[in-house]
């Protein structure tokens, strides 16, 4: 790390902190872990005060290092919890691209069910699935080809005690050797610097293509892909796993030579229900019906897995439109799967009518959902003025082709 003569900064202090490596490497030295407790909770409005009340003492390249991590934990905290993000260290792409730590559980979980011990994870990232697999019990191989993030994951496995069970190695994963470890996990890069999301298979880094080959060589395998990813790209030899967390889709898995290949699978956190059917016995779409007392919304990973059909079975139900993912019945039904509204209301689109309504029945709380409208909900929200007391739901939709608004309230 190199240093350099600055009249404003104390005597001995690094400031030559450009390289991201270097800047890392500052923060893990007794002065850095001492900084980045100092200015955990250190809000946004206050960085600039901090920022200048800490050079005093700090260089100001390692004071900007440090509040920059803080700046990550506080936002990682949503996916690994306040207690581990407060030890982790980050990247800004390692926030935004690891898994959530209660979906990268669930699928450490599913290995150690499988009997998994050993396991390469390739393009591991910062480690969050490497940390879930070996809380789980199994021993990983980390492979990355980016210096920096091969050097946060190491000290994350540090930082969690897990150092024993996790090897990260430097390296380009399809030049990595897996034959020695009983499962493959790949997650390849879905972002381009350039471009946002990656959308083609094929652009993954790497491919979809070297991962199923990969993935096809091992005893067990699984690939995270991208939710929305088209059905036909699936390979008939991979089971299909689509995950929510709290209602949102985050990810889609390809298994590998599980019990259950040619298979669709939506699964439900943080509850872990799963709705599960073989591709030659799903179900064929639901019939169109008139809507009944009772709208079905299913989970989006019931959804994105084309189980709706299956739900609508449970509920004894029809869809509303046939393109149209909403499922009613006349029962009221018990499904983790959907969320259940009572519907008092059905009327074709017509703001002022709902204006009306609403201002009748003295709806202040409302909640607009959207499936198959061009409206935008706070679009709504802004034209119909809601005030009052009480609350309703409303849907803008299409019911046998019309755009339609639904209106009701959650189903007890």
């Amino acid at each position: 790390m190199g240093r350099v003569n600055d009249p404003n900064t104390p005597s001995g202090h690094p400031t030559d902190l450009g390289d991201p490596l270097a800047a890392f490497a500052a923060l893990r030295t007794a002065e850095g872990r001492a900084l980045l407790d100092e200015v955990r909770d250190v809000e946004p409005a206050q960085e600039l005060a901090a920022a200048t009340r800490l050079r005093r003492t700090h260089s100001a390249p390692l004071v900007s290092a440090a509040l920059a991590q803080a700046q990550l934990r506080r936002r990682a905290a949503a996916k690994f919890g306040a207690e581990d993000a407060a030890r982790m260290f980050f990247t800004p792409n390692g926030v935004e691209q690891s898994t959530r730590s209660s979906v990268a559980a669930h699928r450490a979980a599913r290995f150690q069910a499988l009997g998994v011990r050993s396991l390469a994870d390739l393009c591991c990232g910062i480690g969050g699935d490497a940390l879930a697999l070996a809380r789980a019990g199994i021993s990983v191989l980390a492979v990355d080809r980016d210096p920096l993030t091969c050097a946060v994951a190491r000290a994350n496995a540090e930082a969690l005690g897990l150092a024993e069970l996790i090897e990260v190695r430097e390296a380009d994963v399809t030049e990595v050797d897996t034959s020695a470890y009983d499962a493959v996990f790949v997650d390849p890069a879905r972002r381009s610097s350039g471009r946002g999301r990656i959308f083609d298979p094929e652009s993954y880094s790497p491919p979809l293509s070297w991962a199923v080959e990969t993935a096809l060589k091992a005893p067990l395998a699984a690939l995270k892909i991208a939710p929305g990813i088209p059905h036909e790209a699936i390979p008939a030899t991979a089971g299909a796993e689509w995950i929510s967390d709290g209602g949102d889709v985050k990810e889609a898995v390809l298994w590998f030579g599980t019990d259950t290949p040619a298979s669709h699978r939506a699964t439900l956190l943080p509850g872990g229900a799963t709705l599960w059917s073989a591709l030659d016995t799903m179900l064929p779409d639901p019939g169109v019906r008139p809507v009944g007392r009772y709208l079905y919304e299913p989970d989006g990973a019931v959804i994105r897995a084309h189980l709706v059909a299956e739900v609508a079975a449970r509920v004894d139900g029809g869809l509303i439109d046939e393109t149209i993912a909403y499922v009613t019945s006349d029962a009221r039904h018990d499904t983790p799967y959907a969320t259940a509204y009572e519907i008092t209301d059905q009327l074709p689109f017509n703001v002022k009518k709902l204006k009306a309504l609403l201002r009748e029945r003295g709806v202040g709380i409302l909640t607009v959902k959207k499936r198959g409208s061009a409206v935008e909900p706070e679009e709504l929200r802004r034209k119909v003025k809601p005030q009052g007391k009480n609350a309703a739901t409303v849907f803008l939709t299409r019911v046998a082709g019309a755009p339609t608004m639904l209106i009701g309230h959650p189903a007890p």
